[in-house]
């Protein structure tokens, strides 16, 4: 019997009717939705029904050294939960507990819960959970975790980290350890817990957790300011973030509202927009500060408006950006990260890269905390379209890191950002990185190659 035939027999006797080993039932499991990275094939994926099922994946595959990438709801963006050849794919979407404690503020979640439907569920008691990517509707708290993501509303609430007040972990080998408290202070020790936050998979498997929730606002207000040129609208960011504290401040260039009107008929202005979400006791006064700013940094027209549903239905615009984009071609998703008053540099920088690469790049994303997601459209079946893109990407990652930013802002490394890493954080500190794994799996068997 060879290695693979004893630890898939292990496995099979082990985990019976969650064991899938059909190549053309596996197809679905060997990639997220970064469609460019490499993904390879898996020996089995094994979809845990609880946490004792993750535990015995991780002890089986320890005792064989067999790979484990660990997989939520597949929407990451960056190939970190690609099969490896010859690995394990651990689903873990089933995991779907969900109880809200109103009175503590919290909500302990399995990994498999959508960011949404965590926050849907908090509403009902008039709390509300903050870190809101673009792909709330079908991500999972678990991916979240993975790759520490933010959205919309982390350049006033903070990332994913800045609400994961406690976890479970299951390591390599089994171990379940449990990290951080759910008090609004602990320093306790090392922060194990946002050592595992943001670290896509590498250290442990997250089986369960505790997030703070926020008290719903009062009232929000919403603005779509347009503008002649994206330079024009990027220096109107730096204005209002002079006057005023929004929730939101979305960019989209005028590539990617000319796709969300082809996909959505909802008929924007062509032009550069922003999108501006105010909220709290003083949301309609911001707005009005908002919009006087932007009229005085050349904005061409503005609409504002507190209704929640017109609010909603603007920002939808901006959430399906990505998806707009898609249909125009092949898609090369950036996700770069500048301090805010270095945007106007790498709003240049960007256009500068598509003209001397001759591609399209469609540029939306997070102006409010200096997160743009260049995004290179090309036709795939073109002779040196390819390359041209991704030559195009790689002058923007490398002028995020020259303007003193960072090749990702919320999306990860996985596998498509692994050789910029070093240039960004240094071969000491990379080092490290890897020897922190090594303390946590030994084996080496947690989502090897990725992330650092």
């Amino acid at each position: 019997m060879s290695l693979a035939d004893g630890l898939l027999e292990e496995l099979v006797d082990a985990l019976a009717g969650r064991v899938i080993t059909e190549p053309t039932s596996m197809e679905a499991y060997r990639r997220d939705q970064c469609l460019v990275a490499v993904a390879g094939r898996p020996l089995a994926v094994v979809r845990a029904g609880d946490a004792a099922d993750v535990v015995t994946v991780l002890t089986i595959a320890d005792q064989h050294a067999a790979p484990v990438v660990i997989r939520g709801a597949g929407t990451g963006l960056a190939g970190a939960a690609n099969a490896l050849d010859g690995c394990i794919v651990l689903d873990v979407s089933r995991l779907t507990a969900l109880t809200i404690d109103p009175v503590a503020r919290t909500a302990t979640v399995g990994p498999g819960v959508l960011n949404a439907d965590l926050d849907a569920a908090a509403r009902e008691h008039g709390l509300f959970y903050a870190p809101d990517p673009g792909s709330r509707a079908i991500s999972s708290i678990g991916g979240n975790i993975a790759t520490n993501a933010g959205g919309m509303c982390c350049a006033k609430y903070g990332v994913t980290a800045d609400h994961t007040l406690a976890l479970t972990v299951v390591l390599a080998g089994g171990e379940t350890i449990r990290t951080g408290r759910a008090t609004h202070k602990d320093v306790a020790g090392l922060d194990l817990t946002r050592l595992v936050v943001g670290s896509e998979g590498t250290l442990g498997v997250v089986v369960e957790a505790t997030v703070r929730l926020l008290p719903a606002s009062p009232g929000t207000a919403t603005a779509a300011l347009t503008f002649p040129t994206v330079a024009a609208a990027v220096e109107a960011v730096l204005a209002i973030e002079r006057v005023a504290r929004p929730s939101a401040v979305e960019l989209m260039d005028e590539t990617t509202v000319r796709a969300v009107n082809l996909m959505t008929r909802m008929g924007l202005d062509e032009v550069p927009t922003l999108l501006v979400v105010t909220d709290g006791s003083d949301h309609a006064a911001e707005i009005a500060a908002v919009v006087e700013v932007a009229a005085a940094h050349g904005a061409l027209a503005a609409f504002h408006t507190d209704d929640t549903d017109e609010g909603t239905a603007l920002m939808e615009a901006r959430r399906v950006a990505l998806t707009a984009l898609e249909r125009l071609g092949t898609t090369l998703l950036d996700d770069v990260c500048v301090p805010i008053h270095r945007l106007p540099d790498l709003e240049a920088r960007i256009a500068k890269a598509a003209a001397e690469h001759g591609v399209t790049v469609g540029v939306f994303g997070h102006a409010a905390d200096g997160n743009l997601h260049p995004t290179i459209v090309y036709d795939a079946t073109e002779a040196g379209a390819a390359e041209r893109a991704y030559a195009c990407f790689d002058q923007i990652v490398l002028a995020a890191i020259d303007l003193g930013g960072t090749v990702s802002g919320e999306h990860g490394i996985g596998s498509l950002k692994i050789d910029y890493l070093e240039r960004q954080v240094g071969a000491a500190e990379r080092a490290l990185m890897h020897r922190i794994k090594t303390a946590f799996d030994p084996s080496g068997i947690l989502n090897p190659g990725r992330g650092y």
